[in-house]
């Protein structure tokens, strides 16, 4: 499956040294706050909801308006990773991320300076949602970019237990927007809360941002992005249209196989971090503050079983955790959705459940989809298939759910769409190589042996690290 454009090159050795550990420690430091910026914005405007339906959408579009302007994030992330996974695979990651970082904070932080219906009439929302599009053009460079750098940086044998810390920074970004939110919410009165006190979560993303565009000037690009790129000056030449059609032709069926396997795991993350603080409140009849208190409690559980789960997967591999994970989701979404309209307490123990058989799935995203790819075309598959499905499925949770619950009243509706969507990423994870351990240098799927027996880099295969 290697284009033929890579069948010259010269033979790499097999195994490259490891990094410095503390050039991996501040790899891991830029990867996690640039996803922790793009989760902040995320928990921020989920644990705002209610006020910015008031500031932006009053009147009959109400709570479905506000979840479309957390729906149209996605609808450019797609072509934000169609272009920025191109660009990252031919003139490196670093610079990209760098410029995405800065884009996503930024675009986060003029929320909070906006006029509100009141004020601007309809240019209020159009505004908003001018800044989530930004946002998520953005993020359609971020995420791949970020997930790709972190791999990369990783020693073979460790790749779970370094990559799970990229999704304890997206937790730590939603949980550090959700209980700033609680926080003000609990220092401020209603009224000051609703005129003001819901801007002051969204202007913190730009110091946040500019943090982790210092920490990402301070690495060079990863050794196995910079071990390629000696040797594949010409694919510089390449346009950016013409490198991401190869890499589709090229590599559909990693790129199917992930679409399917990302359905999975973003319609449970936007269902239970994005959509969760809404249903808690307007459906299940929480308060403000309880709802984003048992959404709060949930993340803190998850964030302290990320790193276990990591680790734990570099020594049973990726496909045992996806399995366990995605079959529990199925089994026990309704019980437990059932179990949260009981009451406060039951609603913390049904959210913290559901979230701990999510995190097989979200601890080792980084160790799992970038290992699909080879390192030329890495940065541009991964953001290609994960941000397309994340558009179509993921980023739509919310506002399928809100439309569906509020319309027919079946609050237990959001149980059986993340049930169906665990059927998906089951079908998927059928055909999913096994990568734990493999090397992910060269220009061969990782774990894949050649296709020819006259390959003339036969090394540059992805071969496990025994």
């Amino acid at each position: 499956m290697s284009p033929a454009n890579t069948r010259d090159l010269p033979a790499l050795p097999e195994k490259a040294p490891d990094p410095d550990p503390s050039v991996i420690r501040k790899a891991i430091s830029a990867s996690a706050i640039g996803n922790a910026t793009e989760w902040y914005d995320y928990g921020v405007y989920a644990a705002t909801a209610t006020y910015l339906t008031h500031a932006f959408f009053p009147g009959s579009l109400g709570a479905i308006g506000t979840m479309l302007g957390f729906a149209i994030s996605f609808v450019l992330r797609p072509l934000g990773g169609f272009i920025w996974g191109p660009i990252g695979d031919r003139l490196g990651r670093k610079h990209v991320l760098a410029i995405t970082i800065l884009l996503i904070s930024l675009s986060t932080a003029l929320i909070g300076v906006l006029p509100t219906h009141a004020v601007a009439g309809v240019w209020a929302p159009i505004l908003l949602i001018g800044l989530r599009v930004i946002q998520g053009f953005s993020t359609g460079g971020e995420y791949g970019g970020a997930a790709t750098f972190m791999a990369e940086y990783s020693p073979d044998r460790k790749r779970g237990r370094y990559g799970s810390f990229l999704e304890f920074g997206t937790l730590a970004g939603f949980a550090s927007g959700t209980a700033l939110v609680l926080l003000l919410s609990l220092a401020l009165t209603d009224d000051q809360m609703y005129t003001w006190g819901w801007r002051l979560p969204f202007l913190l993303a730009l110091p946040l941002g500019l943090v982790g565009l210092y920490l990402r000037s301070q690495l060079e690009d990863s050794p196995v992005f910079t071990e390629i790129e000696e040797h594949m000056t010409e694919e510089v030449e390449v346009s950016t249209w013409a490198k991401l059609k190869q890499t589709v032709v090229d590599y559909w069926r990693p790129i199917a196989i992930m679409f399917g396997m990302v359905v999975a795991l973003n319609v449970a993350n936007y269902t239970l971090l994005g959509f969760q603080p809404e249903y808690l409140k307007s459906t299940i009849g929480l308060s403000e503050d309880a709802g984003s208190a048992v959404v709060l409690i949930g993340q803190v559980a998850m964030m302290c079983l990320i790193p276990f789960f990591g680790r734990w997967s570099d020594r049973t591999g990726r496909k045992p955790m996806w399995w366990a994970s995605l079959a529990g989701l199925f089994v026990l979404s309704l019980p437990m959705y059932w179990l949260m309209g009981q009451g406060f307490g039951w609603a913390i123990a049904g959210f913290v459940v559901l979230g701990i058989l999510y995190i097989p799935q979200l601890a080792t995203i980084s160790a799992t989809f970038p290992a699909m790819f080879p390192t030329h075309v890495r940065y541009a598959g991964f953001a290609v298939s994960y941000n397309l499905s994340t558009a179509l499925f993921g980023g739509t949770a919310p506002l399928v759910n809100e439309a569906v619950v509020s319309s027919t009243g079946w609050n237990l509706f959001p149980a059986v769409y993340l049930m169906g969507a665990c059927v998906i990423g089951m079908v998927a994870l059928l055909f999913l190589r096994e990568t734990a351990g493999c090397s992910i240098r060269g220009t061969s799927i990782p774990g894949e042996r050649p296709e020819r027996a006259d390959d003339e880099a036969p090394e540059l295969a992805g071969t496990a690290t025994r």
